[in-house]
């Protein structure tokens, strides 16, 4: 089942014509990644700010529907699919509030798991896992 993350858009997330920025739209996402992983329970601190464990994003895609601009609500729905022992995809779908509420983008991220020590890939540690299965 999807994560819901919601906000509204600021004037830090728009461009110089008023429309959320390209490259925000992943950093939002990112935000509701974030979000979906502390509301399982997930702390991030634990899982990411450990020297034994990296979780780069390896590849990113998007595309944008409609634009949004600042003063929008916006509805982020996260699902993660994992994609091997060690790798995981987490697809999102960005939605302008309103009646009817718009779908305004679709995002793709690839995740790797990495030993900085090893210099190679390792299994999702346990709790990672299990997020990726409840997606």
């Amino acid at each position: 089942m999807p994560f819901t993350y919601r906000r509204t858009l600021h004037f830090r997330d728009t461009d110089a014509a008023g429309v959320v920025f390209f490259a925000n739209y992943l950093a939002l996402c990112h935000e509701a990644y974030e979000e979906s992983l502390l509301a399982a329970g997930l702390k991030l601190a634990d899982l990411f700010g450990t020297d034994d464990l990296l979780v780069p994003i390896a590849r990113s895609e998007a595309e944008y529907l409609r634009p949004l601009k600042v003063g929008d609500g916006v509805r982020v729905e996260v699902r993660p699919e994992a994609l091997s022992a060690n790798s995981f995809a987490v697809h999102y779908e960005v939605y302008r509030s309103g009646s009817p509420e718009k779908l305004a983008a679709r995002v793709r991220t690839e995740h790797v798991c990495t030993s900085p020590r090893l210099r190679e890939r390792v299994p999702l540690p346990p709790a990672l896992a299990a997020w990726v299965r409840q997606g």
